[in-house]
C-alpha cells in the first residue's frame, strides 16, 4: 500500500521524525528531573559508586608492597615476611569487602531509582497526552508517538540504570589511578598521557560516526513503528485491494533503511572496543620498553613525591605501574563505549521532553455546568441530586456575583470563520441558530465541512472568526471539560475499549448503575443482542470489539452516548454502518433520546433527516441552503437535487 508521511515536525499530517541530535540542555534538564525525585537515594549511590571506583583499584597500590615485600624477604627472616603478608591480605581483605558491598547497594538502588524514575517518566507523558490539543493527534502518526514510550524510553532506562553510573564510576577510577600514576612516576606517566590522547583522538573520530548512526538508527525504528501499526489498522482494507506484495514493498524499505542505520552504527561501536583494547596492549608493551630502557640507563625516577635514585627501584616502580597503566586504559575504552549509550539516551531524552513540552490545551472558562432546580416563580437553585436540569454557574468577575442560566441547548454561530490552517480556510462566515429542542441536520459533500461545525461547537478547535454562543454565552468563557459534559456524541468512527460490554457502556457516565446502562441498551436497542453475547453484558471486548459485527459496535456508541443523559447531542454518521432494519430501530430510539434536547445530524442517508426541523446543505465550507425537508424540496435546490436523485452524498 502506497503511504505519503511527512517528517515530524511538519504541518502536515503524519508526525514528527526524531531529532537527529538531543537538544542542548536536555542533559541538565534530565539530571535535574532525576535528582529532583531521588536525591536522598543518589546521594547514597554515589557514596557507593566513589567508595567501589576508588576500592576497585587498590590492587594497584597493593601490588608493589608485595613486591617489595618479596624483595626484602631475602634479607629479612621468614616470620616477619609472613606477618607482614598476613597484615597486607587482611587489608586488601577489607578493601576489597568495601568495593563488594557498594558495588552491590549500589546495583540495587540504582534499580529502584531507574524504574522509579522512568515509571515518572511514562506517568508525565501519558497525563501530557490527556492535555494536548486534538490538532497534536491529527498531525502525528501513532506509532511514531508510541515509539516515545517503548523506543525513547528504553534509551533513557539505559543512559540512567547503566551509562552515566558507569561513567562517573569510571571517572572516579581513572581521577584516583592519575593520582597513584603521578605519585610512581612521572615519566610513565608520560608515555600514558600520549596514549590516552591517541585513545581520545579515536573515540571522538569512531565514536562520533556510532553516535551519529545511532540516532539515525532510532529514528528509522519511529518510522517503520509508524508504518507497522498503519498495516495492522489498515488489514482488512490491505487484503481487500490484494495490496499485500506492495505493502510487503514499502516494509522492506524501511526495514532496508533500519538495517543498514543499524549495521552502521554497530559497525562502528562495535569496532571501538577491539581497537581501544589494541591501543591499550600496545601501550603496555610500550611502558614496559620504556621502563626498561630507562632502568638500564639507570635515568632517576622523578613522581610528586620526589626523586627516587637506584634501577632496583625503578624497577619496582615499573612492574608495578604496569598493572595500573592497564587498569587505567582499560576504563577509559569503557568510558568511550558509553558514548553511543550517552547519546541515544539523550535523543530519545530530546524527543520525550519534547512531547512534554507542547503545548497544552488551553482553558480561560470559568462558566462551569451545575445540577439545579427552578422554582415556580423561575428562580435556579444549584443542586447535587439528578433533577434532569441544568444550568450554566456564571461568576462575574465585576462585582463577585455568582448568576445561572438554564441550559435550553440554544446554539448560535455568528459569522464564524474557520481553517485547520491558516492558508486554508474550511468555512466561511457561517451564521447557524438552533433552537432548544430543535434537530438540526448537516448535508453535503465530503470535505464540505459539517463535522468540522461539530468540532468547533466541542471546543476541539478554536475558530478563527466569529462568535458561537451556548444559551447566550460565548463558549470561549465555558470551561471545556463542562462544555463537553453538556454534548452527547456518537462518532461515525467507533472506539470501543478493552473491557466489557457493560464497562463500554458505562463509559458515557462512570458512576452510571448497571440498571442505567441496560436501560441505555435498550434505548439504542442494543439490548437484543448483547444479551445473546456468550456473557451477556459482561463479554469481554477486544481489539476495538473486533468480536462485534460493525453495526453492534455502533449500537454500543449509540447506548453509551444514551447513558451520558446530556442536554445536547450531536450524530455524526451515528447510523452509517446499520443495515435498513436496525436503522429504523434506532431512529426510533434515538427520537426518544432526543425527546427535549438539541440536536445536531450529520448524515449521508438522506432518509434519516427528513424529519429535522432544519436541514442545512453546506458546499465548501458555506451553508448554502436552509430549511425543513419540505421547504427545501419545494424550494427545487441542491437538497432537491441530492433527494430527488437517489443516490448517497458520497
Amino acid at each position: 500500500m502506497a503511504r505519503m508521511s511527512m517528517p515530524r515536525g511538519s504541518k502536515g499530517k503524519g508526525g514528527n521524525t526524531p531529532k537527529q541530535k538531543a537538544k542542548k540542555g536536555t542533559l541538565k534538564r534530565l539530571l535535574k528531573m532525576l535528582f529532583t525525585q531521588n536525591k536522598s537515594l543518589l546521594s547514597v549511590i554515589f557514596v557507593c559508586l566513589f567508595l567501589a571506583a576508588v576500592t576497585g583499584v587498590a590492587n594497584s597500590i597493593f601490588l608493589e608492597e608485595f613486591i617489595k615485600l618479596i624483595d626484602e624477604g631475602v634479607n629479612t627472616s621468614l616470620g616477619n615476611v609472613i606477618d607482614r603478608l598476613i597484615k597486607l591480605f587482611i587489608v586488601l581483605g577489607a578493601v576489597y569487602g568495601v568495593c563488594i558491598v557498594s558495588n552491590f547497594v549500589q546495583t540495587r538502588l540504582m534499580a529502584v531509582v531507574t524504574q522509579r524514575f522512568l515509571h515518572q517518566v511514562r506517568t508525565n507523558v501519558f497525563n501530557k497526552m490527556q492535555k494536548l490539543p486534538v490538532k497534536y493527534f491529527d498531525t502525528h502518526l501513532t506509532g511514531d508517538v508510541m515509539s516515545s514510550y517503548t523506543n525513547d524510553t528504553d534509551a533513557l532506562r539505559q543512559l540512567v540504570s547503566q551509562s552515566l553510573p558507569h561513567l562517573f564510576q569510571s571517572l572516579i577510577s581513572i581521577t584516583t589511578l592519575l593520582c597513584i600514576m603521578f605519585t610512581k612516576s612521572l615519566w610513565l606517566s608520560l608515555v600514558i598521557f600520549i596514549g590516552v590522547g591517541f585513545m581520545t583522538f579515536v573515540t571522538k573520530k569512531v565514536g562520533g560516526n556510532s553516535a551519529k548512526y545511532f540516532v539515525k538508527q532510532q529514528k528509522s525504528i519511529a518510522e517503520e513503528e509508524g508504518f507497522i501499526q498503519e498495516m495492522i489498522q489498515g488489514q482488512k482494507v490491505i487484503k481487500v485491494f490484494c495490496h499485500e506484495e506492495q505493502s510487503k514493498a514499502d516494509f522492506d524499505v524501511k526495514n532496508e533503511k533500519l538495517c543498514s542505520d543499524a549495521t552502521s552504527a554497530h559497525t562502528f561501536a562495535n569496532i571501538l572496543m577491539p581497537i581501544m583494547g589494541n591501543i591499550g596492549n600496545i601501550l603496555y608493551v610500550l611502558l614496559a620498553f620504556v621502563g626498561g630502557i630507562l632502568v638500564a640507563l639507570n635515568v632517576p625516577n622523578v613522581s610528586i613525591t620526589g626523586v627516587e635514585w637506584g634501577a632496583t627501584a625503578f624497577l619496582i616502580t615499573t612492574i608495578s605501574f604496569l598493572p595500573i597503566s592497564k587498569q587505567f586504559t582499560g576504563n577509559v575504552s569503557q568510558s568511550s563505549q558509553q558514548i553511543n549509550a550517552i547519546v541515544m539516551g539523550l535523543a530519545g531524552a530530546s524527543r520525550l521532553f519534547e512531547l512534554l513540552d507542547e503545548p497544552e490545551e488551553t482553558d480561560e472558562g470559568y462558566v462551569t455546568l451545575v445540577r439545579c432546580r427552578i422554582s415556580p416563580s423561575g428562580q435556579i437553585t444549584e443542586c447535587e441530586e439528578r433533577t434532569g436540569l441544568w444550568a450554566w454557574k456564571h461568576p462575574h468577575k465585576a462585582d463577585g456575583t455568582v448568576t445561572y442560566t438554564q441550559l435550553k441547548g440554544d446554539i448560535q454561530m455568528v459569522d464564524v470563520d474557520f481553517g485547520y490552517t491558516e492558508d486554508k480556510i474550511v468555512l466561511h462566515n457561517v451564521n447557524l441558530y438552533a433552537n432548544p429542542g430543535q434537530k438540526i441536520a448537516f448535508v453535503g459533500a465530503t470535505g464540505a465541512g459539517k463535522t468540522t461545525i461539530t468540532n468547533l461547537i466541542n471546543r476541539f478547535y478554536d475558530i478563527a472568526d466569529g462568535k458561537i454562543r451556548y444559551d447566550g454565552i460565548n463558549i470561549n468563557k465555558i470551561k471545556k471539560a463542562d462544555l463537553r459534559r453538556s454534548l452527547g456524541i456518537v462518532l461515525q468512527d467507533t472506539n470501543l475499549f478493552t473491557g466489557t460490554v457493560m464497562e463500554n457502556i458505562r463509559y458515557g457516565r462512570l458512576n452510571a448503575t448497571d440498571e442505567e446502562c441496560i436501560e441505555a441498551a435498550k434505548l439504542a436497542y442494543a439490548h437484543d443482542f448483547i444479551t445473546r453475547l456468550p456473557n451477556g453484558y459482561n463479554t469481554m471486548l477486544t481489539s476495538d470489539g473486533a468480536n462485534l459485527s460493525q453495526g453492534q459496535r455502533q449500537l454500543l456508541s449509540i447506548a453509551r452516548a444514551a447513558v451520558k443523559d446530556a442536554p445536547v447531542m450531536i450524530l455524526d454518521e451515528a447510523t452509517s454502518s446499520i443495515d435498513t432494519r436496525t436503522e429504523a430501530l434506532v431512529q426510533k430510539g434515538t427520537d426518544r433520546l432526543m425527546e427535549g434536547r438539541t440536536v445536531f445530524v450529520i448524515a449521508h442517508r438522506l432518509s434519516t433527516v427528513q424529519n429535522s426541523d432544519v436541514i442545512m446543505v453546506l458546499e465548501n465550507g458555506v451553508i448554502i441552503e436552509r430549511g425543513s425537508h419540505k421547504e427545501l424540496i419545494e424550494k427545487g435546490g441542491k437538497y432537491y437535487q441530492l433527494y430527488t436523485g437517489a443516490f448517497e452524498l458520497e
